[in-house]
């Protein structure tokens, strides 16, 4: 039992020391929701929707989608931030939902795996839809043409 207790304090004091175990106390955000949205999250979301369009061949064009993947995962945890996050409850929910296919797409690059990549788009797609109903108000409603 003193063994365990000596590894716990000892394990404590190590990430304590290294800022492991420390988040950062401040966060500034410097995009505002729209600019995420229009310069980070439709750019990187096209390159995995619209990937067929220019399949990557060569290294740099695989490194880069691989990039684009990871742009994208990590703009989950940007919608995330305190400063950012709408509610605890469904905008937290739809940001983990375009985490975790980001990951997808960055493993599925990381492979050089095409067909991968193209098997997230219905994935992806739901993401964006589900955050998109939820928090834009007008999203997919049209007002009814006028009858004559």
């Amino acid at each position: 039992m003193r063994i365990l207790i000596l590894l716990l304090l000892v394990t404590a004091v190590f990430f304590a020391n290294t800022g492991v175990a420390q988040a950062p106390s401040v966060y500034k955000p410097i995009g505002s929701m729209s600019a995420l949205m229009i310069d980070i999250i439709y750019p990187t979301s096209n390159s995995i929707f619209y990937i067929e369009r220019e399949p990557p061949k060569t290294e740099v064009q695989w490194n880069a989608i691989r990039g684009q993947a990871l742009t994208l995962a990590e703009s989950g945890n940007l919608l995330m931030m305190p400063s950012r996050a709408r509610d605890q409850g469904d905008w937290m929910k739809d940001a983990k939902l375009l985490v975790d296919v980001g990951a997808k797409a960055y493993e599925a690059a990381d492979a050089k795996d095409l067909q991968a990549i193209v098997a997230l788009n219905d994935e992806l797609n739901t993401a964006c839809i589900e955050c998109h109903q939820n928090y834009r108000s007008n999203y997919r409603r049209r007002t009814p043409a006028k009858k004559e």
